[in-house]
Formats: C-alpha cells, structure tokens, sequence
C-alpha cells in the first residue's frame, strides 16, 4: 500500500479547510493502516512529501515549474492532459512501487 506523507500541520492553516480535514483524523488513518498492514504482513509505503507527485506527467516524466492549487487540469508537452488529482496518484503510487523495488527513498532531484 503507497500512500503520501502529509505534513498535515502546514495542511491545516488553510482556513477555510482547517475543520474538514482536522475532523478526517489523517495521523489515526495512517496508524491503522500501518497496524493492518502488519497485522496481514503487508507494507505500508510512505512517498516523502517533497516529492513533486502533482507537477511530474505521469506519461513522460516531465516536470512543470509552477503549477498553482487553483489550476486542476493542465496539459504536457508530450501531449498528455492530467487532473490534477488523477496524475499525483499516478505518481505516487510508482513512487511507491520504485521504494518497494529498490529499496530506496524518493526525493525529488536536487538542482
């Protein structure tokens, strides 16, 4: 299981989400999944939240310089068009399957 690591504290000075994601209780959903992992001796693989997951097409690799919380659907060079959403789960989820193949962490590369 790949899920992504949420620095929900800086999450939750967005005002207007503040409740809604306070009330998801993210920390107690995490814990249990990793208890439940472990519990059927599966992993739990968690994809460092630095990594670009939103800004890298999922199609070509290709990272995007800006890409504003207002813009939910954008367009690659190669031609692909992304939500936003769909493509960041994309991303993560080869993020995870790279950790779990390699062994390794994922960092978004350093300039």
């Amino acid at each position: 299981m790949v899920i992504e690591d949420l620095a929900v504290q800086n999450i939750v000075r967005n005002h207007s989400l503040a409740r809604a994601i306070s009330d998801a209780g993210w920390r107690d959903l995490r814990t249990m999944l990793e208890y439940k992992a472990g519990w059927y001796g599966r992993d739990v693989v968690a994809v460092d939240r630095w990594y670009p997951s939103s800004k890298t097409c999922s199609s070509c690799g290709a990272l995007v310089e800006k890409l504003p919380l207002n813009i939910r659907e954008w367009a690659c060079a190669c031609g692909a068009v992304h939500d936003r959403d769909v493509n960041a789960t994309r991303n993560v989820l080869a993020a995870g399957l790279a950790v779990i193949a390699c062994g390794d962490g994922v960092r978004p590369p350093r300039s």
